[in-house]
């Protein structure tokens, strides 16, 4: 598996991609902020601007069945959102 899990196709990076340029992606959770960028350079053909990152912590679950209370945790996962330099643009509907 690459660095780059999945992108986030949501409304609201969706307006974000019009109006900032910049686009999230599901990351590798060891992946820095320089990997993501050539990463993203590599398989998209764009010139990255700037790169962010957030680690999210898995949240802690319950819930009660016949058996009793069943507990887990969500997994950790990270995000990056980047901004893409100049008038390039990614499309992620091109393939449908």
């Amino acid at each position: 598996m690459g660095i780059l899990i999945k992108p986030i196709v949501t409304e609201k990076m969706t307006v974000l991609g019009e109006k900032l340029n910049r686009y999230g992606f599901f990351v590798d959770r060891r992946a820095n902020k320089i990997e993501i960028k050539e990463a993203v350079e590599k398989m998209y053909g764009v010139s990255v601007k700037d790169v962010n990152t957030l680690n999210y912590h898995g949240k802690k679950k319950s819930r009660y069945t016949k058996a009793g209370m069943v507990r887990g945790r969500a997994n950790h996962f990270k995000k990056a959102y980047v901004t893409l330099a100049g008038e390039d643009k990614i499309d992620f509907y091109s393939n449908i």
